[in-house]
């Protein structure tokens, strides 16, 4: 399930104003707006408080009844699973384009939901329109509340009776304060992203297609693993060259929100397909990964279609790692979200990572660990001046950073860092994570009144 709170779920036929509806309620851009019907594809969730209840609001690609298409297709089976989760359905309608076949069809769908329905007309932009309301009167779903979500007209009304609707508050399911880790699953387009999504979730959360550049948004939903560890899983838009979506709004807030989603996630999960290897764009996500600070684990997918004689997988990581030396900590995993090939060891590593990335030293270890690597490997002198390191602690984590009291920053030179960096993970892990220095320049004699 996407969370303890209550679902609210915004359906109704492509173009009618659900997305301006979501993206105002929720305070930001989350999903995609643009005057094109189709436009948003999948469910999105953003968590909403109003009068002090907390519910989760869903936004869903539009629903076209009688369409044939591929993808419309399996925008409306989208948004048949947000129904049947929903506590509340919000049923949009379009005040300009009037009551509408197609309108009726969906709501003869949501009558069998047997759910809360509450019916919106949107676009009420001006009084010339007021009329037009009483004719939703016929789709036999109670009083339509006319709104103008671009306009922000109404929306108050419409909460309040979102409200109104949800199910009791039962104080027994508050969340509890166990962290949710944020799991984003990043690569190039069609090399499997939405697929382990739905491997992980165990159903079918996101649209798969051969199709490349099927997701478009950063799609959020939270569930709790075998092990009762609880994580929000982000699946993203395929993040192409920036020379080939020049042209391409939409694409281009597909790559924003995919870059956003790495920004604000706890893991990464680095896609790569088997069958190509380690492409130049590949290098760029993880490169935007590492910069960013992010625990990371890399996963070859496709793996399975892929031709293996003794000691491919051996030689093919050994290859993702030169491919990726800075970031050589992650770890390679090889499966297949097709056929489930060893799925089941991507939660765990998951675990791990996080675990590392969150993990704190004690000052004492930390500079005894130091004080050996100095001795193993005198710092570097450079014009005469030695460097010389006085102590170190661990301010912060995620990443684990490390603060060096040093004499003069410009005599660590990038090598010795390194030096230290492998010198700490050699005694104390930190799989999958990277390491932070931060530089302080201190006088001895200042050290001594610390």
């Amino acid at each position: 399930m996407p969370s303890a709170k209550p679902l609210v779920a915004i359906v109704g036929r492509p173009n009618v104003g659900k997305s301006t509806f979501f993206n105002k309620i929720s305070g930001h851009r989350i999903a995609i707006v643009e005057d094109i019907p189709g436009v948003t594809r999948d469910r999105i969730y953003a968590d909403v408080e109003w009068t002090n209840r907390k519910f989760t609001l869903i936004d869903t690609g539009g629903i076209d009844p009688k369409s044939d298409d591929v993808l419309l297709s399996q925008m409306r089976h989208q948004a048949e699973i947000a129904m049947d989760m929903a506590d509340v359905i919000c049923f949009f309608t379009d005040a300009r384009a009037g009551l509408t076949p197609d309108d009726e069809e969906v709501a003869i769908m949501l009558r069998k939901t047997h759910k809360p329905v509450i019916l919106v007309v949107n676009k009420m932009d001006h009084g010339g329109l007021n009329d037009v309301i009483y004719e939703f009167y016929a789709l036999g779903l109670g009083d339509p509340i006319g709104i103008s979500s671009t306009n922000m007209l109404g929306l108050g009304d419409l909460l309040d009776e979102i409200v109104k609707n949800l199910p009791q508050r039962d104080t027994a399911e508050d969340e509890d304060e166990q962290h949710v880790i944020q799991l984003a699953v990043v690569g190039r387009p069609n090399v499997g992203k939405s697929s382990l999504v739905n491997r992980l979730l165990g159903q079918e959360r996101t649209m798969v297609s051969n199709i490349p550049g099927t997701t478009r948004d950063a799609i959020d939903t939270q569930f709790t693993g075998p092990d009762g560890t609880k994580y929000n899983i982000i699946d993203t838009a395929g993040i192409r060259r920036k020379r080939a979506i020049e042209d391409e709004s939409l694409e281009r807030y597909s790559v924003i929100r995919s870059i956003g989603a790495i920004r604000r996630c706890d893991v990464a999960l680095l896609l790569i397909d088997a069958q190509e290897g380690v492409t130049e764009q590949d290098a760029r996500i993880a490169g935007m990964i590492h910069e960013e600070g992010k625990a990371a684990v890399v996963i070859v997918n496709k793996w399975d279609a892929l031709e293996k004689e003794t000691g491919t997988l051996e030689k093919y990581k050994k290859q993702v790692i030169e491919d990726l030396k800075f970031m050589d900590y992650a770890p390679v995993l090889f499966i297949s979200a097709l056929t489930g090939q060893r799925n089941h060891t991507v939660l765990p590593e998951v675990n791990l990572v996080w675990e590392q990335a969150s993990r704190r030293v004690g000052t004492g270890a930390l500079n005894d660990v130091l004080g050996d690597a100095q001795m193993a490997l005198q710092p570097p002198t450079i014009a005469g001046r030695k460097l010389k390191i006085y102590y170190a602690t661990q301010p912060s984590v995620c990443p684990p950073t490390f603060a060096l009291f040093i004499n003069a920053e410009e005599l660590m030179h990038f090598s010795y860092q390194r030096y230290l960096e492998n010198c700490l993970r050699k005694a104390f892990g930190f799989e999958g994570t990277p390491i932070r220095f931060s530089l302080r320049e201190k006088k001895k004699e200042d050290i001594r009144h610390d």
